[in-house]
């Protein structure tokens, strides 16, 4: 794991939101064997073969997880934004997140990688 994603998570301002950036860390590189990761345009960033995997980005009052090489992903209506080449869930504070769910996808999405 890349000591400066480390860096990055530790330093958010929310306790929630370093237990959800944690979590999502974690099930990206569950569900990528070899991930690499990386801050770009401030925000960690992974990485499969070289190509865009999946990026965390934490805002004021969410956490946004966007799954990159999302066409044809068949998601569930209502819970996912963005155009068909990538897509995103925004998780909040006390809002469970179904990180089976995202891992899912993920690995569908990161497959022809």
């Amino acid at each position: 794991m890349n000591p400066e994603v480390t860096e990055y998570i530790d330093r958010l301002q929310l306790p929630w939101q370093i237990e959800v950036c944690t979590k999502l860390r974690d099930m990206v590189h569950q569900s990528i064997p070899g991930v690499e990761e990386r801050i770009q345009y401030k925000k960690p960033h992974f990485l499969k073969n070289g190509h865009y995997a999946a990026v965390i980005s934490p805002s004021k009052d969410a956490v946004a997880f966007m799954i990159m090489n999302a066409e044809g992903l068949d998601l569930p209506k209502g819970q996912f934004d963005g155009p068909p080449e990538r897509k995103w869930m925004k998780i909040r504070d006390g809002e469970p997140a179904d990180y089976d769910m995202l891992s899912k996808y993920l690995i569908q999405a990161s497959s022809g990688l």
